[in-house]
């Protein structure tokens, strides 16, 4: 029978399962020392959040087929190394949902009815009715930004109420919003018009602080905000002044940038704020969930049997493999490009594969691609596994095109994207192939040729084709301390629409994007990050 190790306590559930499919040893709170020591002993490892399986960990573990993770996060777990050594990374993606959605909702109940503040004054000996006069929940708005699993549940949950919802999800598209029976709208439009505000967001470079004094000042005098999601995504100074001065009615969190917040923290003195201690998945149910989940997945693989829920890629025929692996790298760039270069909700994805590459099976690359352009929205938690279902919860069309004939190239990959900006929907085209069987280009964007190495930092800068235009680049670039590592111009005829690609060697400050935008023939100039 294989040897399974417990790392972290698991519910008695899912410990069950393992005892009945191998020998279990549950050896809690071990030093990376101590885990490296008994590595080799296993065939699968269980963890929730305490216990990190580092690559050391990893490379002692001569015999281990899969790691699980009881829960949603992975950032414990060395996820590359384990992808390196052949050994499977599970997670139970949905086992928090509903938890998460409930305490979302009972947040919301809290703060609306005053029930906090009203039991502490019942708990003093008081009987003060007029003091604690709520508001209901019927024909107010409901903004959400966020539309993933958990907040779809969440949606769900207070339309029972007769709210008004009204949703932001960078990849929600038209038709599921209809589905939902929700009005989609733009961030800044949902901090206008919502009456209670809760996030669903991962915490990312981008939503870090993303609701910060600015975004509060756009919010209705009075509104509420809950955030059961993650730490950090709200700038808690900013938040304290506004339920301070009174320019917000109240607000709930489950969560915080630092856990447990100090005891200085503005938060913990406030009387129109209800905190619970990152409660959102601590049910009962959600933690029997996880553990029978991930036990269920680790008792699969052991007996040859694929998991419901890998967070690394799933292995390939070697034929297919061998072929493929070279262009890996590429969709993952071409993703995060997609990403980056533009605007707008995404509707629609085509990728087209031309040339040699319509004989093999790209499903692999459709989910590397999909993980690159989804990775900076969702950080973490988005896999090569997840991406395909991540896409489908929002309704975004994925379609695979496959084309004999590729130009000027053995193999070319062409990627469209179709977004809706302001009720503008347009199409972003990026290609790109392999040269030398190993290295990734850019080759085509928009229709523009052009050879472009997609690593670093890249400004891709639309503009005009007339004489001068390079010259105001750099030297606005120069001006600004930045040095230029490449340029590339694609362009068809004199005085029509160009692109130039330029490699920098470090990013540049939102003030010089500023500046190059307000030159004229130039047209949106993008940052994009592919470090």
């Amino acid at each position: 029978m294989p040897d399974i190790l417990i790392c972290d306590a698991i519910a008695e559930d899912g410990l069950t399962i393992l005892q009945r499919s191998g020998n279990v040893s549950v050896e809690l709170g071990l030093t990376e020392a101590e885990l490296i020591e008994r590595a080799a002993h296993f065939d699968a490892i269980m963890v929730r959040s305490a216990t990190k399986i580092t690559r050391p960990v990893l490379e002692a573990a001569t015999r281990l087929q899969i790691v699980g993770r009881a829960g949603v996060g992975v950032d414990n777990i060395d996820v590359e190394a384990a992808t390196e050594r052949g050994v499977i990374v599970v997670n139970s993606p949905g086992g928090n949902t509903l938890a998460a959605a409930e305490m979302t909702v009972t947040m919301i109940l809290a703060l609306m009815r005053r029930i906090v503040p009203a039991h502490a004054s019942m708990a003093r000996g008081e009987w003060k009715r007029s003091k604690f006069m709520g508001n209901q929940l019927y024909g107010k708005t409901l903004g959400v930004i966020g539309c993933g699993r958990i907040g779809i549940e969440v949606i769900k949950r207070m339309q029972s109420f007769g709210m008004k919802i009204v949703g932001f999800d960078p990849f929600l598209t038209t038709a599921r919003a209809q589905q939902l029976n929700i009005e989609v709208a733009t961030r800044d439009e949902v901090l206008r018009r919502a009456d209670i505000l809760t996030l669903h967001v991962h915490l990312t470079k981008d939503t870090r602080h993303t609701i910060n004094a600015e975004a509060i000042a756009m919010m209705k005098d009075g509104a509420y905000i809950v955030n059961c999601a993650r730490g950090g995504i709200i700038d808690e100074l900013a938040l304290a002044d506004a339920l301070n001065s009174g320019k917000l009615g109240g607000a709930g969190l489950d969560v915080f940038e630092q856990e447990p917040p100090p005891a200085d923290s503005p938060l913990l003195q406030l009387p129109n704020i209800v905190l619970a201690p990152h409660l959102g998945a601590s049910t009962e149910e959600a933690q029997v969930e996880v553990a029978i989940d991930v036990a269920k997945q680790i008792v699969d693989v052991l007996a040859g049997r694929p998991p419901q829920s890998a967070v690394n890629l799933p292995p390939l025929p070697p034929e297919t493999r061998e072929f493929i692996a070279p262009f890996l790298p590429l969709m993952e760039k071409l993703g995060r490009l997609q990403a980056q270069i533009a605007d707008g909700r995404i509707e629609s994805i085509e990728l087209r594969y031309c040339g040699e590459l319509d004989n093999y099976d790209t499903s692999a690359l459709t989910r590397v691609f999909l993980k690159g352009l989804l990775q900076d929205a969702f950080g973490g938690t988005v896999s090569y596994v997840n991406a395909p279902m991540l896409a489908e919860q929002r309704g975004l069309a994925v379609t695979e095109v496959k084309k004999s004939k590729s130009g000027d190239y053995a193999n070319l990959i062409e990627t469209c994207v179709t977004r809706v900006d302001n009720d503008h929907q347009r199409v972003r085209q990026i290609d790109g192939t392999v040269f030398n069987g190993r290295e990734a280009h850019i080759v085509g964007i928009q229709g523009l040729r052009v050879d472009v190495v997609p690593e670093g930092t890249l400004l891709v800068i639309p503009n005009t084709d007339k004489p001068g235009m390079i010259g105001t680049v750099g030297t606005l670039l120069g001006s600004a301390g930045i040095n230029i590592v490449s340029m590339e111009v694609g362009r068809r005829n004199v005085g029509e629409r160009a692109v130039m690609v330029i490699s920098l060697e470090e990013p540049v400050a939102a003030e010089v994007l500023d500046k190059l935008n307000e030159q004229p023939d130039l047209f949106g100039a993008r940052q994009v990050d592919l470090r």
